[in-house]
């Protein structure tokens, strides 16, 4: 499969089944995502390659973050379950999980808010580069693969449950694993580029 045709039939592929990913296959993706761009020639990323005796207490503390903030938000107690167990089975379950996490390390620091965010934002770019990197190997790969928020909105306790730096700021995992036959992923639509791009 080219660059191109990965791109084009690349999915969320949310049918995986075992076995899970062995360890060189995991490192020869991680190896892969190594290679995105970044800032300033620096590698602002770490990675996790959750085992599964640690999943019940990522999944816990996740759960437990995801749970206040919804209480806080309103959301009925029956939406809060149907979410909740949703979650923790994607986290249980995947074949393989891989954490993604932006670390400082190598980029410029600015007295000035304005500059310090735009700082930041780029590590955050090289990150979305990096994760996709993953995704698109994956996908030439024959494998299944799809992108969990949740670490995002519960670094502290992702930090916590997997007893990381606290310099690694947790940002997304990847669900990994072989393509169940049966699943059909979501077919997106043609990109209506008139929408997306302008010329000045």
């Amino acid at each position: 499969m080219d660059a191109i045709d990965a791109i084009r039939t690349r999915r969320s592929f949310r049918g995986l089944e075992g076995p899970p990913l062995s360890s060189d296959e995991v490192t020869a993706l991680v190896d892969l995502a190594l290679r995105a761009p970044a800032p300033h020639h620096t590698r602002p990323w770490r990675f996790v390659h959750v085992l599964p005796a640690r999943r019940e207490a990522l999944a816990d503390a996740m759960g437990a973050s995801w749970a206040a903030d919804m209480a806080h938000d309103g959301v009925p107690a029956a939406q809060q379950e149907r979410a909740l167990s949703r979650s923790r089975g994607r986290v249980l379950n995947a074949p393989t999980l891989l954490l993604g996490c932006l670390v400082a390390e190598g980029l410029r620091v600015y007295e000035d808010d304005r500059r310090a965010r735009a700082e930041w934002m780029m590590a955050g770019h090289s990150f979305g580069a990096a994760m996709e990197n993953v995704m698109l190997a994956a996908h030439a790969q024959g494998l299944g693969a799809y992108w969990i928020s949740a670490p995002l909105y519960a670094q502290d306790a992702v930090r916590a449950a997997l007893d990381l730096d606290p310099a690694w700021q947790p940002q997304a995992c990847l669900a990994l694993g072989r393509r169940t036959e049966a699943y059909e992923p979501f077919d997106r639509p043609t990109p209506d580029l008139g929408g997306s791009l302008v010329e000045r």
